[in-house]
C-alpha cells in the first residue's frame, strides 16, 4: 500500500489496498487508521473529493469498520 499525501485540514495521507478493500487513512494529528470492507468507488470518491474531511464524515466514519494502527515505539539510545 502506497501512501497519497491529500490536501485536507483533517486528513494527512490515504493509501488503498485493493485485494483487501482495506483502506488506511493517516490524519493531521498523526493517528492512523484502517478501514475494512471499502470498495474502491469509495477510496476513488474520497482522492476526488473537492474537501476530503467532509467526505469522510459523511460516507466513511461511523459506517465502516475501523481499527487503530498503533505506531511503534522509537528506539531511544541508552544514556548510560
Amino acid at each position: 500500500m502506497t501512501a497519497t499525501r491529500v490536501e485536507s485540514t483533517t486528513l494527512a495521507t490515504v493509501a488503498y489496498d485493493a485485494a483487501l478493500q482495506r483502506l488506511r487513512i493517516e490524519f493531521r494529528d498523526q493517528s492512523v487508521y484502517q478501514y475494512l470492507g471499502v470498495p474502491a468507488a469509495v477510496y476513488e470518491a474520497l482522492l476526488h473529493a473537492p474537501s476530503k474531511g467532509a467526505y469522510f464524515n459523511r460516507s466513511i466514519r461511523g459506517r465502516v469498520a475501523h481499527t487503530r494502527v498503533l505506531r511503534r515505539p522509537s528506539l531511544k539510545p541508552s544514556l548510560s
